[in-house]
């Protein structure tokens, strides 16, 4: 065997991360019923190590789905409501004047924490966006003339609602790249509601306990991060990636008049998400190389918060998922 193909100790332990993972999931979907989506997501999210923007109506298990996560991993979790009057002390925490020496000790806020909930993001104003841009981006806080790393392990599920706009403040773009998946929750179908409405009646019957059994171990997560690495992408998947992200920005080449359409498209961020989540996903799938069907499954959520369309295209209805599928369909598949 040459050494290109012996495999790595994260190639080796990959069957037994990958059962822990199928657990984890089978653990959070016992409790979120008909939104199996945004629990692959989440998955995905946590091992491509980045953040995620669920965006869906009221009611629909956004916030019940990432507490069910953070309770089948080892590490901390934190809900923060997002509101007008939010401060960033609020999020990042603050200096406490010491009167005893005459120092000030910083007391950490949530964002110090594993995994948080970001809940209705678009209410705070532009500073405690800031605030969570640099956490989100650069893994720090500074306060003052200090700055304070955050948890290696380290995850934002922010969600927003589309309907209620009153008294929101649109997410700059600056920020919205710094996500790694934009995600749209529906509602479920006849059987998921069905099911709802049981397990609803079941746990007021007799509510349940703090699940029990053995947690998902960050040591686990990192060495998954490490194994979707070692997963095979050949050559034409990877031209096939990139072509479509280049795609956001000129497409031109492709015809069919999307030209007209575009203001700005994705960046290099784009690329290297959408290399992460395919893999991610692949993975999951318990699969050792990468398809074009992963590349295609998550194009919309690594795309659609990426690409600004023209006013134009906007004036007529269009919508970035709109510009997404047409690059989908235009851009030949390996």
């Amino acid at each position: 065997m040459t050494p290109a193909q012996t495999p790595t100790p994260a190639t080796a332990e990959a069957p037994i991360l990958r059962a822990e993972f199928a657990q984890l999931r089978e653990r959070v979907e016992r409790h979120i019923l008909g939104q199996s989506g945004l629990v692959e997501r989440l998955l995905i999210a946590l091992l491509a190590d980045g953040h995620l923007l669920v965006e869906g109506a009221p009611g629909l298990a956004k916030t019940k789905a990432v507490k069910a996560l953070a309770t089948g991993l080892e590490g901390d979790f934190h809900r923060i409501q997002f509101t007008p009057d939010l401060l960033p002390a609020d999020l990042t925490g603050t200096e406490i004047y010491r009167p005893q020496d005459g120092s000030f000790r910083f007391d950490r806020g949530p964002v110090f924490h594993n995994l948080l909930l970001a809940d209705e993001v678009n209410r705070a104003p532009a500073k405690v966006q800031s605030a969570l841009l640099e956490a989100m981006g650069e893994r720090q806080v500074t306060v003052g003339r200090e700055t304070y790393r955050l948890p290696e392990l380290f995850l934002v599920m922010a969600t927003q609602n589309p309907i209620e706009q009153e008294g929101t403040y649109p997410l700059p773009e600056a920020q919205l790249d710094r996500f790694l998946l934009h995600v749209r929750v529906d509602y479920p179908d006849l059987a998921s509601e069905k099911a709802i409405l049981r397990l609803n009646r079941d746990e007021a019957r007799a509510p349940v306990a703090a699940e029990e059994g053995p947690r998902l171990s960050q040591r686990a997560i990192f060495a998954a991060r490490r194994a979707i690495l070692d997963l095979y992408m050949s050559p034409d998947v990877e031209d096939y990636l990139i072509h479509l992200v280049l795609a956001t920005r000129d497409p031109q080449p492709l015809g069919a008049g999307l030209g007209g359409w575009l203001r700005f498209g994705a960046s290099p961020r784009a690329t290297l998400a959408l290399d992460r989540c395919a893999r991610a996903r692949a993975w999951l799938a318990g699969r050792d190389y990468v398809s074009p069907e992963d590349v295609q499954d998550l194009a919309p959520d690594v795309l659609r918060h990426r690409v600004l369309l023209s006013y134009e295209a906007e004036a007529e209805g269009r919508t970035a998922d709109q510009y997404v599928t047409e690059l989908l369909a235009l851009v030949p598949v390996p």
